[in-house]
Parts: structure tokens; C-alpha cells; sequence
């Protein structure tokens, strides 16, 4: 029914908000953009009431307010439908219901013109406030591009704009600052987030000759990145066209609904006039009878049922999911979503936790686990790394008494090593076990554990290993049944990850997924959307990073994690599930379905209130009276089939 989408109007409402010099008037007009419908609803309708209560004393008064009232609450509708017929050189059904009602009034009717006009308006009313709420103010995924680097030159460092980066510059990074484009490192050692563009769970160790990416975040050491990338060839630019081209693609029950709309208006309108005509100078009718049946015929084929049976469903159904944590943006998203056939995850974040977790613990070289662990966390004390952190974590839980270290230092590419209780100890990876110290039970236990997909990390003294820990981004709690319920419906269930095969297939089995998808960037993600629409049918994706926002917005619906998601994935998706609860995504999906059986039930309802009420016009006759009433009972009736909903 709506002609615009809200996301627009709002842009549109700031944009001229903008133009006033007063805040106060500025905040005014925006609040009269968003609210002013629904204002003018009510406030026809008391119009209406007024004007029936005045009818009893003065004809003429009563006439005015039903003309005010005509003009209040059909001013938007009008507005929409004439813009229609004007710019577009077509009818829809805004246009249809304005001129039914002032062709009620045109043969005396102005209680039921007004009646027609008051609750299209509320529903419009409805709908726009509903979609406005939906739409929280949340921040583009423009906001995260850098918009200045530091350009280094003849060791001269020059800040200028991102657009002033040329393919062969050399950028400095510094602690905490995002990358400004995609490059290698010449020089400097840092960890990077790059789980915005990876979704790798953990930060990346960078050093010369690795590349970075646009938009991710640089840790705790300064990088000299050389550009291999111009700004508008970044992947991270990428990540930014492929959101915007997924939006601009309209769903196909989108536009078989505007073309149905229209042709129906079309059609009614073409037959009102046929029967204005015709019948006078065919079969002996006068112009005031054939005038009369034709306006009983435009009003009781107005689509005030049709309409109200799809939009008091819709809400009620998003209604009912908002107080399970599910935000939809728009009743055509829990249409999709009942139709799903494939529910693709993304790994980290979505279904596992998004940041590491001790899982196992084995000391050896004489100590105890306990010793082992208090060992460790006490030299990743002074590190900020996440697992550093995931350790000594444990160690607290544990309730293990840490002692600080001295002569930290960091190693690049490997851990970190210092002096505890007046030894020299290192932890940090396998891979660079210096001397005797890498013994085959040694390395046959660290394989296993990174066979199960697991980060291995080892601790020794200058004499031996005493430890080894391992550490892996654990499932969430209720991935697994989420998974499994989704299944019952008879939806398949995939992953799609930029972490690495082993890891991602460990995880998969554990949550019970089939189809797995690893080592993806964000335009791999959208390649297999694609490719799961063609095998399957429709797909929702869900998600939380920046790297999900070109597959949030290929996928049929969009969800993203509104507790640990990205503002990018949040603007992009349909629906947020606001306290991360993936183990809703099964009641959504069977609430859509639910809500789809209840709309198809009340457009036959309102088809056939309409046809019965067509036929009895034109072979006994029917007051118009009896048709608005017959009509708007109709319209209630699918209401109140729509309020079941609210039910949980």
C-alpha cells in the first residue's frame, strides 16, 4: 500500500528539516513527518463523529466537517494516488478509495465516504508507524570507512583525505587506527581485527610482506603499509556497492502486488464508468439510477477489505515477535522468511561466542595444572592480546593468585617471553619450539588438538615445556538447539565463514550443520548465497559483522545480531533478533508461515464479501447503506483474524 519507503521519507524529512534556522521548528517538522498520519487519522475520525452528531441539527454544518474530515484524513492518500496518475500515468489503489468515498458523497452518503476515508487512513496510519519504529536510527556503514591517512613520503608524514591515496603510497598506521586501504606491510609488526572484513574470530599477527585490508583495525604496533589498492577498489568499498545493489533489488511478491494493485484499480474504475453509461442508453435505466448503482458498485468493490487483510495480520505478527526479541523491518520480510528453505550462519559471533576460550589444559615437565596455568597467566598478564586474555581469565575463574612478571617483551610472529620468579619463560606457538624441547608425544599432542580446530599455544622455562594450552572460539549455548529446531520445519542449515576448513567443520559438527562454507571474504559469501538461491529456493542469512553485510543483503532476509552485531549488519538486515536469540529463528519462521495461512484465509474472506456484495448489486439491487455496512463488516471481520496473532 505504500507508495515510498519509510527509510526515504525519514531521509527526506532531515534533509528539509535541515533548511530551518530554529531547532526547535526543525524538530517539529520531523516529528509532524513521522507522526503526522497518524495524527490526521485520528483526527478525521473525530471529524466523522462530530459531523454525524451535528447532522441532527444542521445539514450544512454537518456537510463542512464531513468535507473537512474527507480533506484531513485523505490528504496523504490523495497526495500518493495523484502522484500515481501524474508522474507515473497510472492508477493504484490510494486514488480508487478517495474516489469511492467522494462518490459516495456525490449521491448524499457522507457518513459512509467519510467511514471509507477514516479507516484507510488509520491503516496507512498504521503501517507507516509501525515501519518507523522498526527503523532504529542505526549508523551507516559509511561511518566505518577511515576518511583521512597518514601518508608517509621522504619520512615525511602528510595527513590527507582517503581519495588522495595513489597505488604505490606508503600509509603509516598507528595504534588503534583503522587501515585506510588495502596494502602489504613494508615494515612494523601488529596484531589487526580484521574480523569486520575475515571474520576471523581472533586478531591476525601482521609483519612485512602480509596484507591488510581497508577498514579493519590496527592493535598495539605501528605499520608502514605500502597501498596496493585505490580507495574506491577496496574491498572494503566492495563490501559497501555489494549492500547497495542486494537493496536496490526488489523481492517478486513486491512487484506482483504494485502491478495487481494497479490493474485492479484500473479495472474498477473502468467498470464504475461502463455503468454510468451504459445501462441509460442500453436498457432504459435513468442517469440517477445508473449513477447510484455505480457508486454502490465503486464502494463495494473498494479494497478496504483487501487491504486490511494483509496489514493488521503482518503487524500483529511483528508485534508478537518484538516481545521475543525479534525485530522485523517491515511485514514483507516474515512473508519471505516463512518461505526460507535454506538458513545460512555465519561462525563467529553468530553461532559461537566471538572470542576465545581455554579448553584444554595439559602440563607436563613435572608441573601441575594449576601451576602450569598460574605460570602462564602470570607472563600474558601484561599482554592485551585475546588469548592472553582468554588465559588469565581462566586463571581467575579458577581463583588462582597471579604474579607479575618482569622484562616483558613481546616477540613478533610468535608470543611473548619474561622473567617469572627469576627464570626466563616463553608461551606462544608451536611452530618456533627452539632445540630439543618439540618430542613426538609433544607434537602428536599438539596435532590433535589443532585437528579439532583448535588455537595451541606453549609454555617452557629455559630447561623444557611444562605446559601446553589450547584455546578455540567456543559454540554458544544454544546454537545447537536452535539448529535442530530449525531443521524440524524442514529448512536446511548451512554455514558460511572466513575462518579457516578445519576449524569451521569442527564447529559445524558439533552445532549439526551439513553444509559448510570456510575461508570466505564477503563477496565468497555472496557468490554462495546466490548459489544456494539457485539450488534451494529462497535463503535467509544471518549474521553480525561488517563481512555479512553483502550477504545479509543478497539473502531473501537479512538477520542480523542486535546485541554483539555491527552497525553495518543491523542497517542492512530485515530482521534483528535484539538479544542475539538465534533460538527464535525457528518461531519466526513458523510465525511467518502461521501469518501467511491467516492472510490467504482473510483474502478470501474480503474476495468473497466483495463478489457476493457485486452480484447482489446487480441481480436483486442493494442499498447503499446495506453495501458500506456489508463491506466494513467484512473489513473488521478479517481485523480480528489478523489480531489472533498477538497471540503467542
Amino acid at each position: 500500500m505504500k507508495s515510498s519507503s519509510i527509510g526515504a521519507a525519514d531521509g527526506l524529512a532531515h534533509e528539509q528539516a535541515s533548511i530551518y534556522p530554529s531547532t526547535a521548528r526543525k524538530q517539529a517538522y520531523i516529528w509532524m513527518e513521522r507522526y503526522g498520519e497518524g495524527i490526521a487519522a485520528l483526527a478525521s475520525g473525530v471529524l466523522l463523529a462530530a459531523a454525524w452528531g451535528i447532522g441532527h441539527a444542521s445539514h450544512g454544518w454537518s456537510v463542512a466537517v464531513y468535507v473537512l474530515a474527507f480533506v484531513v484524513g485523505g490528504f496523504v492518500k490523495a497526495k500518493e494516488g495523484l502522484h500515481t496518475l501524474v508522474a507515473e500515468r497510472d492508477l493504484d489503489v490510494n486514488l480508487l478509495m478517495i474516489v469511492a468515498a467522494i462518490g459516495a458523497a456525490s449521491i448524499g452518503y457522507w457518513t459512509e465516504g467519510a467511514m471509507l476515508i477514516f479507516i484507510f487512513s488509520v491503516s496507512g496510519a498504521l503501517e507507516s508507524y509501525t515501519m518507523d519504529r522498526s527503523r532504529r536510527d542505526i549508523s551507516s556503514l559509511m561511518d566505518l570507512k577511515p576518511e583521512t591517512a597518514t601518508l608517509y613520503r621522504d619520512g615525511v608524514e602528510t595527513v590527507v583525505a582517503i581519495e588522495q591515496i595513489e597505488v604505490g603510497d606508503v600509509v603509516l598506521v598507528k595504534p588503534g587506527e583503522r587501515i585506510p586501504a588495502d596494502g602489504t606491510v613494508k615494515e612494523g609488526t601488529s596484531a589487526v581485527n580484521q574480523a569486520s572484513i575475515t571474520g576471523e574470530s581472533v586478531p591476525v599477527d601482521k609483519t612485512a610482506g602480509d596484507d591488510v585490508f581497508a577498514g579493519t583495525l590496527n592493535g598495539q604496533g605501528a605499520l608502514f603499509v605500502e597501498v596496493t589498492q585505490s580507495s574506491e577498489s577496496t574491498l572494503f568499498a566492495k563490501i559497501i556497492r555489494l549492500v547497495q545493489e542486494a537493496q536496490s533489488e526488489k523481492p517478486a511478491s513486491q512487484m506482483f502486488i504494485e502491478r495487481f494493485e494497479r490493474i485492479y484499480a484500473r479495472t474498477i474504475i473502468m467498470m464504475t464508468l461502463l455503468l454510468i453509461l451504459i445501462p441509460p442508453l442500453l436498457f432504459d435505466w435513468t442517469w440517477k439510477d445508473a449513477l447510484y448503482k455505480a457508486m454502490v458498485f465503486l464502494v463495494v468493490a473498494s479494497p478496504c477489505a483487501l487491504v486490511a487483510s494483509i496489514m493488521p495480520a503482518m503487524l500483529s505478527a511483528i508485534s508478537n515477535s518484538a516481545r521475543k526479541g525479534l525485530l522485523f523491518k517491515g511485514g514483507a520480510h516474515l512473508e519471505n522468511l516463512a518461505r526460507v528453505k535454506v538458513v545460512a550462519f555465519d561462525k563467529t559471533g553468530t553461532l559461537t561466542n566471538g572470542r576465545p576460550e581455554v579448553t584444554d589444559l595439559i602440563a607436563c615437565g613435572g608441573m601441575t595444572e594449576t601451576e602450569m596455568l598460574q605460570a602462564a597467566a602470570s607472563i600474558e598478564s601484561l599482554s592485551e592480546h585475546p588469548l592472553a586474555k582468554a588465559i588469565v581469565l581462566k586463571a581467575k575463574e579458577q581463583g588462582i593468585p597471579l604474579e607479575r612478571p618482569t622484562e616483558f617483551q613481546a616477540l613478533t610472529g610468535w608470543g611473548v617471553q619474561a622473567e617469572w620468579r627469576g627464570e626466563s619463560w616463553k608461551i606462544g606457538k608451536p611452530t618456533l619450539l627452539g632445540g630439543g624441547m618439540m618430542t613426538g608425544e609433544l607434537e602428536s599432542v599438539i596435532r590433535r588438538l589443532e585437528q579439532q580446530g583448535k588455537t595451541v599455544t606453549v609454555l617452557h622455562n629455559s630447561h623444557n615445556v611444562v605446559g601446553v594450552i589450547a584455546l578455540q572460539d567456543g559454540i554458544r549455548e544454544q546454537a545447537k538447539r536452535a539448529i535442530a529446531e530449525i531443521k524440524k520445519l524442514g529448512v536446511e542449515v548451512a554455514m558460511l565463514t572466513g575462518d579457516q576448513k578445519r576449524t569451521a567443520q569442527t564447529i559445524a559438527q558439533e552445532a549439526g550443520i551439513g553444509l559448510v562454507y570456510a575461508e570466505l571474504l564477503p563477496e565468497d559469501k555472496v557468490n554462495h548465497i546466490k548459489e544456494l538461491k539457485r539450488t534451494y529456493g529462497q535463503v535467509a542469512m544471518v549474521g553480525d559483522g561488517i563481512n555479512d553485510t553483502p550477504a545479509l543483503a543478497m539473502a531473501t532476509v537479512g538477520i542480523a545480531m542486535g546485541g554483539a552485531g555491527s552497525d553495518a549488519a543491523l542497517e542492512t538486515a530485515d530482521l534483528v533478533l535484539m538479544n542475539d536469540g538465534i533460538e527464535n529463528i525457528a518461531a519466526a519462521i513458523a510465525l511467518g508461515k502461521r501469518t501467511i495461512k491467516i492472510v490467504k484465509q482473510n483474502m478470501v474472506i474480503a474476495v468473497s464479501v466483495i463478489a457476493c456484495l457485486i452480484a447482489a448489486n446487480f441481480i436483486t439491487g442493494i442499498a447503499l447503506p446495506l453495501g458500506v455496512i456489508g463491506h466494513e463488516g467484512s473489513t473488521i471481520l478479517v481485523i480480528l483474524n489478523g489480531l489472533r496473532l498477538l497471540r503467542g
